[in-house]
């Protein structure tokens, strides 16, 4: 747990305000992101100080690219994006690499000056949002985060999941959901039967079948390893905690279940033992975007339990891209007990419609002491205190444990999101969002911390909308 603690503090430590002029693209307002960048760089942000992401104009070649980089001794390490893959017909997106010593706040300079190029960032460094501690009893509540005032057990804070179930509002699994974190321990006993299986690949054979650019990518893929082993073994416990919560399997006699049980789980792993960057976030993102666009597959929202960093715009599109695919970006709003519509925290602070940021409660309806907050940019909250789920055990057996954050609290709306479009297939990315906000429940204890003082309840879902 040392390792894990340590990731925590780092991520605890990274947070600066970001103007909401970032959100316009205009000149004006790239010059005020570009300061803003700066601040967050000598304010301490971590990032890959040899590298950074360029958005190059359309029509720029790759010899136009590369020579653009050569004037800093520069080079072009992976095209992010590429041109013709867009929809937008903007350029290229590239990971560039600088050499050792160059400062960033220098290489911008020189970089942004160049009319090729479009904008230029630093490669951000992102933690998982996780709060490690040893409660008394280990298992805790006993997954108090399903329950609902009316269940047995009760608990009047918890997300209604149980109660959900018990009134025959099932999840359907057909409903997709894109965990981008650390990898999934796909062979777990709870988790097994819902995991995606890329039926468009055939595994093993070393070909890209479904040409999508990922080589037998059956479960998804590992973004910081940069292969298709969605999962690497015990270190993989962050990711595996969060699935469990999402869609652990119910009525299995076994473990645990989660909010929505039988919603089928993509891993688009992009976080490593020190944590990930923009460049892999962006790359796993577009991922799960491309499934649905190319596979036909009911992708509702992606899983983000991770934070840290600073404002970044190549991911801030990659977000704007799922939007447009109808997919919601369910992000953990952050572990630093910081206030959120003072001091933005990334990606949660993305002024995007589909990004729903949650903080943490505690099974007395408190906002965890951890948890950032924001009577604005804090849209709802949801149990994130002894949360029992799945993780990999020794040797890779199966095991759970109970965890604290964001990080937990962030699952129980992603599974919300894929229960109500079980209920709801024609929902739209709007709607869904709309209606996980509408049955929320307004809480005293959450007044002025939250957006309408607003906590999870899925115990009143139900088949609500027409389909044509």
């Amino acid at each position: 747990m040392n390792r894990i603690q340590s990731i925590a503090v780092v991520a605890a430590s990274l947070s600066i305000a970001v103007s909401s002029a970032f959100i316009a693209p205009a000149a004006h307002a790239r010059s005020e992101r570009s300061e803003e960048i700066r601040k967050q760089l000598r304010e301490g942000r971590a990032h890959l100080p040899e590298q950074m992401i360029v958005q190059f104009k359309a029509g720029t070649t790759e010899a136009q690219q590369a020579q653009v980089l050569a004037r800093l001794s520069g080079k072009r390490l992976d095209a992010l994006l590429r041109a013709d893959r867009r929809a937008d017909r903007k350029g290229d997106l590239v990971m560039a690499g600088l050499p050792r010593g160059k400062a960033m706040a220098d290489a911008m300079t020189e970089l942004e000056a160049d009319g090729l190029v479009e904008f230029v960032e630093p490669n951000w460094v992102y933690t998982r949002q996780q709060v490690v501690q040893n409660p008394n009893d280990p298992r805790g509540a006993e997954l108090w985060g399903m329950l609902a005032e009316t269940t047995s057990p009760a608990n009047p804070y918890g997300s209604g999941a149980l109660a959900a179930w018990n009134a025959g509002q099932l999840c359907n699994s057909a409903v997709h959901v894109g965990v981008i974190d650390e990898g999934l321990m796909v062979n777990h006993t709870d988790l097994r039967s819902n995991i995606w299986v890329n039926a468009r690949e055939i595994a093993s054979n070393r070909l890209d079948d479904d040409r999508n650019g990922y080589i037998n990518d059956i479960n998804g893929w590992d973004f910081a390893g940069r292969n298709n082993s969605v999962y690497d073994g015990v270190s993989d416990d962050h990711g595996t905690h969060v699935a469990g919560t999402i869609a652990a399997s119910a009525n299995n006699a076994t473990g645990v279940y989660g909010v929505c049980p039988n919603a089928k789980l993509i891993s688009a792993k992009f976080l490593g033992l020190l944590g990930g960057t923009t460049a892999n976030a962006v790359l796993a993102l577009d991922y799960i975007t491309n499934l649905k666009r190319t596979h036909n597959l009911r992708i509702v929202a992606t899983n983000n339990s991770w934070g840290g960093g600073g404002f970044s715009q190549s991911l801030y599109d990659a977000i704007s891209r799922a939007n447009a695919a109808n997919i919601l970006f369910i992000a953990a709003a952050g572990n630093s007990n910081i206030n959120m519509d003072v001091t933005p925290q990334y990606p949660a602070s993305y002024n995007l419609p589909n990004v729903i940021a949650v903080a943490a409660i505690d099974s007395a309806g408190n906002r965890a002491s951890f948890s950032n907050y924001g009577a604005t940019r804090a849209h709802i909250a949801a149990p994130g205190v002894n949360i029992l789920s799945t993780v990999p055990g020794s040797r890779n057996s199966v095991a759970y444990a109970s965890y604290n954050g964001t990080s937990m609290a962030t699952p129980h709306v992603a599974g919300a999101a894929a229960l109500y479009a079980s209920l709801n297939p024609c929902a739209t990315a709007a709607q869904i969002k709309e209606a996980i906000l509408r049955h929320a429940i307004p809480t005293a204890q959450l007044t002025g911390l939250v957006n309408g003082s607003l906590r999870l309840n899925v115990a009143s879902f139900k088949p609500e909308l027409t389909c044509p």
